[in-house]
């Protein structure tokens, strides 16, 4: 059967695991009674739940007598090392940009690592049929992206649909008949080439393995594409380093090709197939996979090294161990490192004591979603404040800077850009309409200037601006960047929060816990309305006396509290706070609980 190796990338939202979905439904990969989910592709509890592809996947779709294989890749910059690697596995790229936002910075980063890669890209232009799309300025701005990013003629000469992914369709006309994807089935077939390896057929057996997954009953699973020569079941092969040191020999168990949303035994994968296989116990990702007479490793697609750090330790807090199984440093540092070896992104270190480990990545974003799962498999953590990691440059020590790209409505423009470009140092680039009523600016910001941002900006937008960023390059350091200006309400006792007690508390600032919740010394509690730290007793009921009078019993009514959501919980602390993970908590508190120490603390700062 023919064979073509598609990726489909695109920014957060722009509708590409809704067009995925359409394309299975019209290839026939399901029954027509089958019931499917929407998103069927967003397999991962955190993906639904999002909105947004966190890891790469592969799907397999048949069209008439060709098969394509079809990869879903994450939109979010965070997750770039899924991207990396996966677009070495695909001959071609559909890049999918909506009608109205046009391409989005999630949209650069990608597609800068596909032209780099020498792909030729397929331009679908979706939801055209929705009332603010404006497609011809949409495609005009895909040019100039492609220009930009240093394309060649071939790469700048692409074809483009007008598609709705949600309804079903794609045309090469914007009034197109409109019934179906059968347009963007010929075009991947007649653009994107046959897989070059197929060529080598009759070399040794070699493949680079891109993703790594475990199964409970064959173990570990490798899943690449077959760079050269046939692999069959039972065959034993060695995997070799990057540098080419052997790390093992071992006989695969099982070859499985991708149908649909599913994967299939089969007995033989050749050149150019997509597969995953097992029997391996040692090789992980970016390995080469190969025939006993090899010996040179095939070349692995560089990684963009982490731009932050945050600090993983146990939870030694007063609650410790109440709600979590998983409480040992051991245990948590064999979690880390087993999620390293699958994520090239992530970087591990042991801290001098061995009780946390510093953890680097690629964004918030990314750090979130591993913490995240981590307290759904029954976790407890301490985890403290982003740092973001500097380099030694040819201006001295340098930073790491990101582009945001910020859609908001005219009215809240001013505050935004003063407070990207005053204290947080950040660079206007550009300053255009974006719609009725609205305004895009583009500002070049410290990475550093931008952890903590978002709830700020929220606010100063009453919740209607849309903040997108992506690392864009580095910068000598610019100096001190403020962090968080108030200062915080912090329990003096150990106990449960009483009613009466907040209430008196709330005009102090804003709080961060109900009546009845657990409290203990150290904690906070609450945001202060003040610059300065305040300590305070949440648990001070009212005094009992026999005498009544009007007034006195009135009902206490508190203010709802602000619940922080675990994003916002790590990018609001302090240096010298931590957030307090456990599996049904999201805590703050300070990094000294012991009043001693904090005492001491205080009078040297």
């Amino acid at each position: 059967m023919d064979l073509r190796n598609v990726a489909i990338i695109a920014h957060v939202d722009h509708g590409k695991t809704t067009l995925v979905d359409e394309l299975l439904k019209q290839s026939g990969a399901f029954r027509e009674n089958q019931q499917v989910a929407e998103r069927a592709m967003d397999s991962n509890d955190l993906e639904r739940e999002r909105g947004i592809t966190i890891l790469a996947k592969a799907t397999s779709v048949e069209w008439k007598d060709t098969r394509i294989n079809i990869v879903d890749t994450p939109g979010h910059a965070d997750f770039g090392g899924e991207v990396e690697r996966i677009l070495s596995m695909v001959d071609g790229v559909v890049l999918l940009v909506d009608a109205a936002e046009g391409p989005m910075p999630q949209t650069k980063f990608v597609t800068s690592k596909a032209l780099a890669l020498g792909l030729r890209p397929i331009v679908v232009l979706n939801k055209v049929d929705k009332p603010d799309a404006e497609p011809d300025r949409a495609l005009d701005e895909v040019f100039d992206l492609f220009a930009n990013l240093g394309a060649d003629d071939d790469q700048l000469d692409f074809p483009h649909l007008y598609a709705s992914g949600r309804s079903g369709w794609a045309d090469a006309e914007l009034d197109g008949p409109r019934k179906d994807l059968n347009a963007l089935f010929q075009l991947i077939v007649n653009h994107v080439p046959r897989p070059r390896q197929q060529k080598r057929k009759d070399e040794d057996f070699r493949m680079l393995a891109t993703t790594l997954g475990a199964d409970p009953f064959v173990g570990r699973i490798l899943t690449g594409r077959v760079e050269s020569g046939k692999l069959k079941v039972g065959a034993t092969v060695q995997a070799l380093s990057r540098v080419g040191q052997k790390i093992e020999q071992f006989r695969v168990t099982k070859i499985q090709a991708f149908r649909g949303l599913g994967q299939q035994d089969i007995e033989e994968a050749i050149a150019g197939d997509i597969v995953s296989i097992a029997g391996m116990s040692k090789a992980t990702v970016s390995d080469t996979i190969c025939a006993l007479a090899v010996d040179e490793p095939l070349d692995a697609q560089p990684i963009d090294p982490p731009t932050i750090t945050v600090t993983f330790g146990i939870n030694d807090s007063p609650l410790a161990g109440r709600d979590g199984k998983k409480v040992q440093s051991r245990v948590i540092r064999e979690r880390l490192f087993k999620e390293a070896e699958s994520n090239v992104a992530i970087k591990i270190k042991d801290t001098p004591g061995g009780e946390a480990f510093e953890v680097s990545g690629r964004g918030e974003l990314q750090m979130g979603v591993l913490i995240e799962n981590m307290r759904r498999e029954g976790f407890e953590l301490s985890i403290s404040r982003p740092q973001v990691i500097m380099r030694d440059g040819e201006n001295g020590l340098e930073e790491p800077v990101e582009e945001a790209t910020i859609d908001v409505d005219d009215d809240y423009s001013g505050a935004v850009i003063e407070k990207l470009t005053g204290a947080r140092k950040g660079e206007l680039v550009e300053m255009k309409p974006a719609g009725v009523g609205k305004t895009r600016i583009v500002a070049h910001v410290p990475s550093r200037g931008l952890i903590g941002y978002h709830g700020e900006f929220l606010t100063d937008t009453r919740g209607t601006g849309v903040l997108n960023r992506v690392f864009h390059g580095w910068t000598p350091h610019k100096g001190p960047i403020p962090g968080r200006r108030a200062g915080v309400l912090i329990s003096m006792e150990n106990g449960e929060a009483v009613a009466y007690a907040l209430w008196n508390l709330e005009e102090r600032g804003k709080m961060f816990i109900g009546a009845q919740a657990k409290v203990y010394e150290g904690m906070i509690i609450g945001e202060h309305s003040r610059e300065n730290d305040l300590e305070v007793n949440p648990l001070k009921g009212k005094k009992l006396t026999n005498v009544r009078a009007s007034g006195t019993d009135d009902a206490v009514r508190l203010t709802t509290p602000v619940t922080l959501n675990l994003e916002e919980a790590i990018a609001y602390i302090n240096d010298d706070e931590l957030v307090e993970v456990t599996p049904s908590a999201i805590r703050l508190r300070k990094r000294y609980l012991d009043p001693h120490e904090r005492k001491r603390m205080s009078k040297t700062a």
